[in-house]
């Protein structure tokens, strides 16, 4: 066992009473509900940074509040994945520490046809030690150092190796160095706003070992079923379609007495929504659909006009980024796109994401993220950050956020009380 996970493994038995060190796969079994929960030191960081006005007092004044979770509080990826390996065991525990109460697994599938927490099916060469493995040979595309001019490259899927495989690897924060000539050097590509401070060797996670944490934590589920890239063509294996992975993620929930009313299935994907409210109708009648038609000027009134197919269809609930919901007025003031006001004349719920996924505002300024472009215009320094959470409560109505530091979401809704 990893150092970090005896030590994790201790603090985990002295909890419960247990003298034997559980492994990797039987910590989750050990949590339970996180009564504490605690800010740390990013919210009060972003509201001293904000201009001087009345919601820097109201946030100011809440400082010191006994925070609770809360389900507009959405852990993206988990929820710590600002400084914690993403989709782990470790994210989760510190999003739900930082009062997510609603948690994400990004769900694809093995070789062996199991459901594992990652947030693309062929990530595992940037999201994972893969290509420092032997596992590295089983790869769609095997490390390939930089060289006369050419870039290092690899290409490693969840559907390359079993589960047993996959839980063999380490998680670390999700990048790599395109100069690199060496495996070890490759893993090497965390980006300068990051930090490789907790990337020991992050807890990989299957979607079964996702329900069962999540379950003892006792928070609500959003699993997010990714659509395979062109690399991993469906059927895989020649009989395994996407309607039956829609089918197993439905099966695993059922299997394990998880009332469909705490779980909350997401897909970029029309036709896994459809599939859901079809055949699992319990099942897809809180499923998001995941939106992002409208990334352009040209799509993005296709993207407000679709609005109203997918209420016909019987979708209730829509989840795009957050700037097709806001948008600039004459004075640069943040206020409601077109597409968050036709979503609330459509009575469509509304959640959006994803909060803390970029860089600095204020280094950023007017670069070409994609996240935070909607607000770079009126942007003065990162606690325009809350400007728009309040935006996104107040005026567009949002019924959860999702973020990648899932306390910056928790201080705004613990002060307004927001508790859906």
């Amino acid at each position: 066992m990893h150092p970090k996970g005896q030590l994790l493994a201790v603090r985990l038995a002295a909890v419960a009473g247990v003298v034997a060190l559980p492994s990797r796969t039987q910590q989750s079994a050990l949590h339970r509900p996180i009564l504490n929960v605690e800010l740390g030191p990013r919210p009060e960081f972003l509201v001293n940074d904000m201009d001087e006005g009345w919601l820097k007092d109201r946030l100011s004044s809440c400082l010191e509040m006994e925070m609770q979770p809360t389900k507009f509080s959405i852990g993206h990826r988990g929820g710590g994945c600002l400084q914690l390996p993403e989709e782990t065991l470790e994210s989760i525990v510190a999003g739900t520490r930082m009062g997510a109460g609603i948690q994400e697994c990004d769900v694809a599938f093995t070789s062996d046809l199991e459901l594992v927490c990652r947030h693309d099916q062929c990530d595992l060469h940037t999201t994972t030690n893969i290509v420092a493995t032997e596992l590295n040979a089983k790869c769609t595309q095997p490390f390939t150092p930089a060289g006369n001019g050419t870039a290092a490259t690899a290409k490693c899927c969840t559907s390359d190796i079993t589960l047993a495989e996959f839980k063999s690897l380490c998680s670390k924060m999700d990048g790599f160095n395109a100069s690199a000539t060496t495996p070890e050097d490759f893993l090497d590509g965390t980006a300068a706003w990051r930090t490789d401070l907790y990337s020991t060797c992050g807890t990989v996670l299957s979607h079964k070992d996702f329900i069962g944490l999540v379950d003892q934590l006792g928070l609500d589920f959003t699993p997010e079923l990714k659509t395979p890239p062109a690399a991993v063509p469906m059927p895989f294996n020649g009989w395994f379609t996407q309607e039956k992975f829609a089918q197993k993620l439905v099966d695993e929930y059922r299997e394990a007495n998880i009332d469909f009313k705490r779980v909350w299935p997401q897909s970029f994907l029309f036709a896994d929504v459809a599939y859901w409210i079809k055949n699992e109708p319990e099942f897809g009648k809180q499923a998001l659909l995941l939106d992002e038609s409208g990334d352009t000027p040209a799509t993005f009134p296709g993207a407000i006009a679709n609005l109203t197919f997918y209420k016909d269809s019987g979708v209730r609930n829509v989840a795009p980024p957050l700037p097709y919901l806001v948008t600039l007025d004459d004075n640069n003031e943040i206020i409601p796109s077109a597409y968050a006001i036709e979503a609330k004349r459509l009575g469509l719920d509304i959640v959006t994401w994803s909060l803390e996924r970029s860089g600095p505002l204020a280094k950023v300024g007017n670069g070409p993220d994609y996240y935070y472009s909607t607000i770079y215009n009126s942007t003065k320094n990162d606690g325009d950050i809350y400007n728009l959470v309040d935006v996104l409560a107040r005026e567009v109505g949002v019924r959860g956020i999702f973020s990648d530091w899932s306390s910056t979401v928790t201080l705004y809704a613990n002060c307004f009380g927001i508790f859906p």
